[in-house]
């Protein structure tokens, strides 16, 4: 199986909407880090799973739409905890829409808020 990753950042806001959450009730930042690995068992006619280039434009388009926003403002979070989980999801969806590879098989994505701290969602594409 091969893979590729790509990797991005930005600080996001968000505040946790849970019961009894803590000093996560009230609006504060991260530093997000933001991993996407594709995978799959081929490579296309150019030796590529991925193009990169494409990996990268999805990537920072995606930080282009979070970076300085408080996520729970936003209608992809409505409804939802803004988790790191839950973030790591709603990026799967975004990349997925974005990046179309057909040699792509699944797709990983793990969002880190610090450097201690993460969440992964993969699931195949």
């Amino acid at each position: 199986m091969y893979s590729t990753t790509v990797v991005t950042d930005l600080v996001a806001q968000h505040y946790l909407t849970v019961p009894d959450p803590g000093p996560e009730g009230v609006p504060h930042s991260h530093h997000f880090e933001i991993e996407v690995t594709f995978r799959g068992p081929e490579l296309n006619a150019h030796d590529y799973l991925v193009d990169i280039d494409d990996a990268e434009a999805a990537l920072a388009d995606l930080a282009d739409r979070y970076r300085d926003e408080l996520l729970n403002d936003l209608p992809e979070f409505e409804g939802d905890n803004p988790s790191v989980e839950r973030f790591a999801r709603v990026v799967f969806e975004r990349v997925t829409d974005a990046v179309t590879d057909e040699t792509v098989a699944e797709l990983a994505v793990t969002v880190w808020e610090d450097d201690a701290a993460a969440a992964t969602y993969d699931a195949p594409v």
